[in-house]
């Protein structure tokens, strides 16, 4: 049985979130609270419950409309939320996104669930609703990363996850405690000092930001699921990280840093304190995110594996995305546009991406 979610109830806002975040494939990107955060977008969602009414699978859809054309782009980012293998579930799920798609008159859908790319069982099971699948997507070509690195917590206390660190990353890490850098959970108030350092790191590395606005959204509107990390050395911020702790997963979502005074090694520390921060908490994972290009030793990106590779966590490669288009030929004609509005504006097609699907 199947039911869309009744924003306005807050007992049935409340259960959902209860559901979400106690579940093995939840994400803080099912959150109804990441609805707050994408503030630019609608969203809906829907709930799966037994004969008993319990709820036994869920799914966050965020809708954006497309301008000028009357239509609407559906996401459900890391969605959805249930036991793959429940056929059942799945079927009252994407049940429930067709009355999302007839209500919004949405032209596609997109998800990214939680499986690997090995998971060849339930890829087939997502298939057989209809959903294209293209293995192997290149790197930048979905919306979220396929690439992860991933540090499994299991149990192991914060002296035996230390110790499995590489030598170099623990020296790093005591060396940066002895020059006196302090690593601190911070607020809003520290957004000006975070954003400085973002905007260093944006010009530097060569990438578009966020705004400010966002990265309050995700403070305020997470609340206690999200922390932003400084580290300061006299009195001066060296770098910076969001952090999401939530359904058994500690994700490390931003960060950005100073060209100045690496010798202090404060992102080491930094990541030390947000995986101490996960192992607190009895969370299963602690994810790095995304390594995209992290086999190329010749890509610039590579830098970013290297650093996360020392901390002793291992790769994870998502599926990736399954596709519906409901309305292939508008589909076919939003797709020709973009293309060509990246070629007249000169926008990098990743960054393209990000505009129309992320803001």
């Amino acid at each position: 049985m199947s039911e869309i979610l009744d924003k306005n109830d807050k007992k049935a806002v409340d259960e959902y979130e209860k559901f979400v975040s106690a579940h093995k494939n939840g994400c803080f990107m099912q959150s109804i609270r990441w609805s707050k955060v994408k503030n630019k977008w609608n969203y809906e969602a829907v709930i799966s419950r037994s004969s008993d009414g319990k709820i036994r699978g869920t799914a966050l859809f965020l809708i954006k409309k497309i301008p000028f054309l009357g239509c609407a782009f559906m996401y459900s980012p890391h969605g959805p939320v249930c036991d793959f293998d429940d056929r059942e579930v799945l079927e009252d799920i994407f049940s429930g996104a067709d009355s999302i798609r007839e209500m919004h008159n949405c032209y596609k859908l997109i998800i990214d669930p939680n499986i690997v790319e090995s998971d060849k069982k339930e890829i087939e099971t997502f298939k057989s609703f209809g959903f294209d699948f293209h293995e192997n997507a290149p790197e930048l070509t979905t919306i979220q990363a396929r690439n992860n690195y991933i540090l499994k917590i299991d149990g192991r206390s914060s002296e035996e996850i230390f110790n499995s660190f590489h030598k170099k990353w623990r020296y790093n890490i005591r060396l940066a405690m002895r020059k006196g850098v302090k690593c601190c959970i911070c607020g809003v108030e520290a957004l000006d000092d975070f954003y400085d350092l973002m905007e260093e790191t944006g010009k530097r590395d060569g990438f578009c930001i966020r705004s400010k606005d966002y990265f309050e959204r995700m403070i305020t509107e997470l609340g206690e699921h999200c922390r932003l990390y400084m580290c300061y050395y006299d009195g001066e911020p060296l770098s910076g990280a969001v952090s999401v702790q939530y359904a058994g997963k500690t994700c490390y979502v931003y960060g950005a840093s100073t060209a100045k005074l690496r010798n202090v090694m404060p992102n080491y520390l930094m990541q030390w304190n947000m995986i101490c921060w996960a192992i607190e908490n009895g969370c299963d994972i602690y994810d790095f995110q995304g390594i995209p290009f992290y086999k190329d030793e010749t890509h610039p990106n590579h830098g970013v594996y290297r650093f996360k590779q020392g901390f002793n966590g291992e790769v994870m490669t998502y599926a990736g995305e399954f596709v519906k288009n409901y309305k292939r030929v508008r589909s076919q004609i939003i797709r020709m546009t973009t293309k060509v509005s990246r070629n007249i504006f000169h926008v990098n097609p990743a960054r393209f991406l990000d505009i129309i699907k992320n803001n």
